[in-house]
C-alpha cells in the first residue's frame, strides 16, 4: 500500500500544535472592529426603533417619538460597550449573569414601553434573562479550560 510521504514544512500529525486545530481567521483585526461597531450601533437602532414604535401604540410618528427612538438607541450603544469591556475580564458565571442583566433589562424596558404593568414587564425580562444566562453560561464553560482560561 503506497503513502504519501511528508513534505517539508507542513505539520503532520504526530506534532501538531495548538494552532493547528484553530480556525485560520481570514479577517484582519481592524475589519473585526469595523463590524463589531457596526453590529453594536445596528442593534442600538433596531431595540431604538423597537421601544418607539411600542410607545407610540401604532399612533402617528412624532419628533418626540423620533428623539426618544434615538435616545433609547444610545443608551444602548453605550450599555453595551460598557457590558461588553467590563463583562470580557470577569469569570464565566459573572460573564454571563452581566449579558443576562444587560439583555433581559433591554427587553424588560422595550416591552415596558407597551400598555402591560410593571410586573409583566419585570417577570418577562427576569424569564429572557434567565434563558439568555443558561445559554451563555453553557457557552462559556464549554469554551474555558480547568484554570478558567479561554480556549479560542
Amino acid at each position: 500500500m503506497a503513502q504519501a510521504a511528508p513534505r517539508p514544512g507542513r505539520m503532520t500529525r504526530g506534532d501538531r500544535t495548538d494552532r493547528a486545530d484553530r480556525t485560520p481567521d481570514v479577517f484582519s483585526p481592524r475589519t473585526h472592529m469595523i463590524m463589531t461597531w457596526s453590529l453594536t450601533v445596528l442593534a442600538g437602532l433596531v431595540v431604538g426603533y423597537w421601544a418607539a414604535a411600542n410607545r407610540r401604540s401604532g399612533g402617528p410618528i412624532t419628533g418626540w417619538n423620533l428623539l426618544f427612538g434615538f435616545c433609547t438607541a444610545l443608551a444602548f450603544v453605550v450599555l453595551c460597550v460598557a457590558v461588553r469591556i467590563a463583562a470580557s475580564r470577569m469569570k464565566r458565571e459573572l460573564h454571563a449573569i452581566t449579558w443576562a442583566v444587560f439583555l433581559g433589562g433591554t427587553f424588560g424596558f422595550v416591552y415596558a414601553q407597551t400598555d402591560k404593568t410593571a410586573l409583566r414587564s419585570a417577570v418577562m425580562a427576569a424569564a429572557i434573562g434567565a434563558v439568555v444566562f443558561a445559554v451563555l453560561f453553557y457557552r462559556y464553560y464549554t469554551h474555558e479550560d480547568a484554570e478558567g482560561h479561554r480556549v479560542p
